[in-house]
């Protein structure tokens, strides 16, 4: 529990659990499944992620009527490093 905690000292928990979910998950990720593995709205995963492609870390992909998250390259290494961070702790 204290690696949790002093990680959120740091980091905002919800974004960063966002990026890292991206990384370690399978391809193809949507933001309402990403909603529910970090336990978040899907309304605050949007706004979160929409600020998180103006600063060109996440790709929408959209595909008929869904949209698929991705990661740019930015957003890989970006994601890497607080997993790298959050596994330290």
């Amino acid at each position: 529990m204290k690696q949790k905690a002093i990680f959120n000292v740091f980091f905002r928990e919800k974004p960063a659990m966002m990026l890292i979910n991206l990384r370690n998950g399978k391809e193809g990720t949507y933001a309402s499944s990403l909603a529910k593995k970090i336990d978040c709205t899907y309304s605050h995963v949007v706004k979160i992620l929409q600020e998180m492609e103006k600063a060109g870390l996440v790709n929408f992909n959209k595909q008929g009527r869904l949209k698929i998250l991705t990661l740019t390259k930015k957003g890989e290494k970006v994601a890497e490093l607080i997993d790298q961070v959050y596994l330290t702790l």
